[in-house]
């Protein structure tokens, strides 16, 4: 009995097309600027998946509870970990830290940046190879919980570990609320200062 060459055929198809499915379940998730690629169970979008990555890339400013902080170009909030290094760039979160907080990954061609210091602005290799963008040092990440722009909810998260980050590249504080005067009337006053 003759075999169909048919058969080996599409046994090599079929573990070669396993393979491509097992590594690409088993890469990094990120959130491309300009790409197709976001975290499992995001559902916010990205932005402006049609554009190509040399389009470049806009950050912006938001004023929120928290301050000012920095906006990527979705307007969703960008954030810093303590556990990260800024001098020199380095990022801790791998594996299943990426689903969760999906690192800005991009190049400084073509980037703009409204209400930053552009010469804070800059870029390091990950260890996977990616190219992540940082403020003053520090690598920018995305929260897969903020579903819309402005959300702040990834702010504390790991016990105080992820902060939005401010345009400085510091985490973002609210302004103290202006001091208000006070006043000790002497016993001879009114109270109004007279």
């Amino acid at each position: 009995m003759q075999r169909s060459p048919l058969v080996p055929a599409f046994c090599v198809a079929a573990v070669a097309g396993f393979l491509a499915v097992a590594t690409h379940a088993n890469s990094e998730p990120a959130r491309t600027v300009h790409g197709s690629a976001a975290p499992a169970g995001a559902s916010r979008p990205v932005a402006n998946p049609t554009k190509p990555a040399a389009a470049g890339i806009k950050l912006s400013v938001l004023r929120t509870k928290l301050g000012t902080i920095v906006v990527g170009p979705d307007g969703h909030t960008l954030y810093r970990s303590n556990k990260d290094s800024a001098v020199p760039p380095a990022s801790n979160c791998v594996r299943r830290c990426v689903a969760i907080w999906p690192p800005l990954i991009g190049t400084k061609a073509g980037l703009t940046a409204q209400g930053i210091d552009p010469a804070l602005l800059g870029t390091f290799k990950r260890a996977d190879g990616r190219t992540q963008l940082t403020l003053h040092g520090w690598p920018l990440y995305y929260n897969a919980k903020d579903k819309k722009p402005g959300d702040t909810i990834g702010e504390g998260a790991g016990e105080g570990v992820w902060h939005a980050v401010g345009p400085n590249g510091k985490p973002a504080t609210a302004a103290a609320p202006p001091a208000k005067p006070t006043t000790t009337p002497s016993p001879s006053s009114d109270g109004y200062g007279g």
